[in-house]
């Protein structure tokens, strides 16, 4: 059985690639340069008319860590009600508590609230004290699937520790494993950890089309980045990945 590709976009070209690629499933963001952050409900109804594979919508209010105010967490009730209402088959979410444990009230308000939405608990998760426990209180509570790089930086550092999460799930929740991952090396992380999903960008710097180009004035940004370069998912880089 192939593995179902998965991956994360925050823009339109890049949907439209996925689509044509054949892709089973995005997880629709905005701000990929954050983490992923809500997309817009504008976004996520073209990228519903152009994608027909699985849409898992992000449900995070601001960058930064995983602790959220009630204000922030009634936005994210509301966000879930408008992903179904707007075409998402699914959520991706995460929270914690203060002192790093999974908030499980809250986990349980939006489970609740997604109701037959598919969920994935993003990499909150990875940075949870302990990743056994968390596993184990993510699939008490009914969660389907977890993304994480194994509590480190990327999925090769956090290779051993994802290998031994996918062996104490034991079909019980599915591994996501995503951070660090390329097309190139795809293959050879699935062989190795036996992951039945995976997650990435598969993105390329792809140059703007602008002719005339103001490079001194950045766009929110403390420091001057190039504007006039812009990162997508590449097409040739996703039909590889189906090519596994």
């Amino acid at each position: 059985m192939k593995p179902v590709i998965e991956i994360c976009v925050d823009r339109m070209d890049s949907v439209t690639n996925c689509a044509k690629a054949g892709i089973d499933r995005i997880e629709l963001c905005a701000a990929l340069s954050e983490g992923g952050l809500t997309p817009s409900l504008g976004f996520l109804r073209q990228a519903r008319k152009q994608f027909s594979g699985k849409i898992m919508m992000m449900i995070r209010p601001r960058g930064g860590d995983f602790l959220y105010s009630q204000e922030e967490k009634n936005t994210m009730l509301d966000e879930v009600s408008l992903a179904r209402d707007h075409g998402a088959d699914g959520v991706v979410f995460g929270c914690l508590q203060e002192d790093g444990i999974i908030d499980e009230e809250f986990t349980s308000a939006m489970i609740e609230k997604a109701s037959s939405m598919d969920i994935t608990f993003h990499r909150a998760f990875d940075v949870t004290p302990n990743l056994f426990s968390s596993l184990d209180t993510l699939i008490r509570l009914g969660i389907p699937r977890v993304l994480t790089s194994g509590g480190h930086a990327d999925v090769w550092q956090g290779l051993d520790s994802i290998t031994a999460l996918i062996a104490s799930a034991s079909q019980r929740i599915t591994i996501l494993p995503g951070g660090g991952l390329t097309d190139a090396r795809a293959g050879e992380f699935i062989q190795q950890t036996g992951a039945k999903e995976i997650h990435l960008s598969a993105r390329s710097k792809f140059a703007s089309a602008m002719k005339y180009r103001r490079d001194d004035i950045p766009m929110g940004a403390s420091q001057i980045l190039d504007e006039y370069t812009h990162n997508a998912a590449d097409l040739s880089l996703l039909k590889n990945l189906r090519a596994l």
